[in-house]
Order: C-alpha cells, then structure tokens, then sequence
C-alpha cells in the first residue's frame, strides 16, 4: 500500500482546471522549502535506519530478537523512518508546487500514523519498556505528535 501512495504521490496529476499550480512567484521560496523538508526527511529516515541496525525489518512486525532502540532520531520520535518518508513526500509537494500533491502526501501521512498505531500494539506485546518509551516520546512529530 506505501508504494501505491508513493506512486501517487509522484505521478498523480497535479493539477486540475479547479485546482492549479502554485504561482511561479513562490518557485524561490519553494525549493528552498522544498530543499529543508526533503534534507530533514533523508536524514530522519537514514540515521534512523542506520541505528536500528540489525533490528531493522522490511515488515511492521519487530524481530523476535530485536531490541528497544531509544537513542538517536528514536529519542526525537517512536517512528523516524516514517517520520522521514513524511518530510520527504511533503517536500516533494511544495517542489511540484501543487495542493493535490499536499494533499496526496497527507494521505501518506494519515496512512502511516494508522500503521504506526498498529505497529505500536506489536511493540508493546514485544519491549515491557515500550509502554513508558510511548509516554515521554512523540510518534511522528518531534515535541508535538
């Protein structure tokens, strides 16, 4: 399903008779936009990715073996890689320049934080320190959710 919305993300129409493109006047200001919110998303993502080390999965289920990682990004929020991908695709909208390409990466958005929530019930079956990781971190964005 991620890589569906991925896909609808970068080829999706952009823009509709009712809902065009943003004027070239913004061009500067969005690549610089674009720029900051694609460069926080491959970092979130990457370090992430990169601490989670061996406990990394390509499924939401965490390893039998793996262990709670508090550190890093995960100290910021519980999802950093999800955090990453979210950063990214909005950056990839203010790039096109499109509300309906916003309005796709909100879909991305409401898509992983439905799946970080299902995630979360398997974390804290897994790690008795879940539970309290959950109370003293944010889930997706850091300090406010």
């Amino acid at each position: 399903m991620q890589f569906l919305l991925l896909l609808l993300l970068f080829f999706a129409p952009r823009e509709t008779a009712s809902i065009p493109l943003w004027s070239e006047r913004w061009k500067a200001a969005s690549l610089v936009v674009a720029g900051l919110l694609i460069g926080v998303g491959l970092t979130f993502g990457i370090s992430a990715a990169l601490r989670l080390g061996r406990n990394l999965t390509p499924l939401p289920r965490p390893k039998e073996s793996g262990k709670l990682v508090e550190t890093g990004p995960y100290g910021l929020v519980r999802h950093p890689i999800y955090t990453g991908v979210i950063c990214m695709a909005y950056g990839w909208s203010v790039l096109a320049m499109s509300w309906l390409t916003i309005g796709y990466a909100t879909v991305i958005f409401v898509f992983l934080d439905i799946k970080s929530r299902r995630e979360e019930r398997w974390l804290v079956e897994q790690y008795p320190g879940y539970e309290e990781y959950r109370k003293r971190v944010r889930r997706l964005i850091p300090f406010v959710y």
